[in-house]
């Protein structure tokens, strides 16, 4: 899955920018990066074999030097790294890059992997609220359902005090028909 981002993120990246179409085999190169675009290219490149560990490790680190130096590529490497540190905060993500993403100043590599790194955190927030949202309706469900479990019990135990009351009832009709009258003594 990472792998699959951090793919997604190169070419998210290199789309910004022409492609030189290489000969097959060869990589792909970017035509014309930006040294912001370039230094986020080998950024990804840096992530790609890291650990969870040392991801959420790398994620603080970035966080601390976008804190300290405030430029564009700066707090897209944060977010590029808190996207993919697991449990990341997509809010925080969110408030990295739209600022970035909003920005006409910024290099267009940049300003492109933000707004890809934005609508990637917009996705993973609405997947996340949608999930909750399903896990309380299921466990809604799941009350109702024992709720209506215990109502049939308890309707069943009914129904077999009944059944007693009138397999009692007619017990006793029974042997009070199978009594003699008082004209047969």
């Amino acid at each position: 899955m990472r792998a699959l981002l951090l793919a997604a993120m190169a070419l998210a990246l290199a789309a910004c920018s022409g492609i030189e179409w290489p000969a097959r085999g060869e990589p792909m190169r970017p035509a014309a990066v930006s040294e912001a675009g370039s230094g986020i290219v080998a950024y990804l490149e840096t992530l790609q074999g890291m650990s969870e560990s040392r991801l959420a490790a790398e994620a603080a680190r970035q966080r601390a030097a976008a804190a300290r130096e405030p430029g564009d590529a700066a707090k897209v490497k944060a977010a590029i790294a808190l996207s993919l540190a697991p449990h990341a905060d997509e809010s925080e993500i969110l408030a990295l890059v739209e600022p970035v993403a909003a920005k006409r100043g910024a290099p267009s590599e940049v300003r492109a992997m933000a707004s890809f790194l934005q609508a990637m955190a917009g996705e993973r927030r609405r997947l996340r609220e949608s999930a909750a949202a399903s896990g309380t309706r299921l466990r809604e469900e799941r009350h109702a359902r024992e709720v209506e479990k215990q109502r049939a019990d308890a309707l069943q135990e009914r129904a077999a005090q009944l059944q007693q009351k009138l397999d009692a009832l007619s017990d006793l009709e029974k042997s009070l028909s199978d009594r003699p009258t008082p004209q047969e003594r």
